[in-house]
């Protein structure tokens, strides 16, 4: 049996399309101070570090060993790991098992991503197959595009309901300190805003942030005696595929089944009733709405009701991304371990401004490339 494992820190750069004032390193040494802040640690306390981001849209390698002096991992055990988008949560994953498997105490989850530095639409376009893929599917975009039109036409979604998704996230953004599109839009000013990839427009997409954010893991003993609530990991699932884009089934998803397993083993039979709060990976506005159906939060088709009614705003039963979510901050190595720290921080009752009320279990995924998902969930008690 896996041991019990908590998050007993985290912290955050505060995200922005450029720090020029800070190199890697000390743009990753920022997260991690605050994390050690938060958790009432020194590095020395820290047994092991788990560390990613998306190397080669930076053109660089082994940023784990030459950013140690950041990340803390001199004379430590520490291991890189990178699976695109989802980095940040397979990142967490791994520092969550090291400590499961009780061969560490305290494992440092790190995600960090200089994008201002970078050429994503360059990376992403080397992830399709360049016979039969690249040249419509060049960067993030296009596959996005494919799956909302196909979502979007089958059930009737309006560019309506998905623009108020975008206003929506970047107005939760407005509440959070660390997010870098904070941002007071309208429904008509997204739809008015550049056609990128039909149906997406410009307004409706995630930005690319230069940005870190660090998260700490810790088996139960010291979990136990920590000075902040713990917040208790419930899952960690992982799933993916590599399919061609023409062979993928949108109405079985890996976040789908990433999910299923996850309320398997954390015990959850209503998700709509069972969860307090969703920090959703959502690359465009349109996933907001399409991908809390995968999770179960309801039926196919219904996610524009969800967000017509207001069930997942601020004020509503099921709150999604009060951060502001992937479209207001986006550093890509860093983007998924957000979403797990902005869940820890809604159960340990530290998020602030955007803290949503009575918090006992938190829901947060992870996408990328090559459909690949992770569904985390945490919860107060143990």
């Amino acid at each position: 049996m896996p041991k019990r494992v908590a998050i007993i820190g985290s912290g955050q750069t505060d995200h922005t399309s450029r720090r020029a004032d800070v190199n890697i390193p000390e743009l990753i040494k920022e997260a991690v101070d605050r994390a050690l802040v938060d958790a009432e640690l020194t590095i020395d306390d820290i047994d092991a570090v788990v560390i990613g981001n998306m190397e080669h849209f930076e053109g660089i390698n082994l940023s784990d060993m030459w950013a140690s002096e950041g990340s803390g991992a001199v004379m430590k055990p520490a291991m890189k790991i990178a699976t695109g988008g989802t980095t940040g949560a397979s990142v967490a994953a791994c520092a969550y098992y090291h400590c499961a498997s009780g061969l560490f105490d305290r494992v440092l989850a790190i995600g960090w991503e200089k994008l201002s530095e970078s050429d994503t639409t360059t990376g992403i376009i080397t992830a399709f197959d360049p016979i039969v893929e690249r040249l419509t599917l060049a960067g993030a975009v296009g596959g996005l595009a494919i799956e909302a039109n196909l979502y979007m036409t089958s059930y009737g979604i309006t560019q309506e309901q998905v623009a108020k998704a975008a206003v929506m996230a970047r107005k939760n953004a407005q509440r959070n300190p660390h997010a870098h599109l904070k941002l007071d839009l309208t429904v008509e000013q997204v739809l008015n805003s550049p056609m990128i990839a039909y149906p997406i427009h410009y307004l409706d997409m995630c930005p690319t942030s230069d940005g870190a954010c660090a998260v700490i893991f810790a088996s139960e003993d010291v979990a136990r005696k920590s000075a902040n609530p713990p917040a208790w990991v419930k899952a960690a699932v992982c799933r993916h595929n590599h399919p061609y884009i023409g062979d993928v089934d949108w109405r079985k998803s890996t976040l789908e089944s990433a999910a299923i397993e996850a309320y398997r083993l954390a015990g959850i039979t209503h998700p709509r009733r069972e969860l307090d709060v969703i920090e959703l990976y959502d690359p465009a506005s349109f996933a907001l709405l399409s991908w809390i159906e995968s999770l179960h939060i309801c039926g196919p088709g219904e996610g524009g009701k969800m967000i017509d009614t207001g069930a997942i705003t601020m004020e509503g039963d099921i709150p999604v991304n009060p951060s502001g979510g992937v479209i207001s901050t986006n550093p890509i190595g860093a983007t998924a371990l957000i979403r797990v720290a902005e869940a820890a921080l809604q159960i340990q009752g530290k998020a602030g401004a955007r803290q949503v009320e009575g918090v006992r279990t938190a829901l947060a995924t992870g996408f990328g490339g090559s459909y690949w998902s992770e569904v985390f969930i945490l919860g107060r008690a143990s």
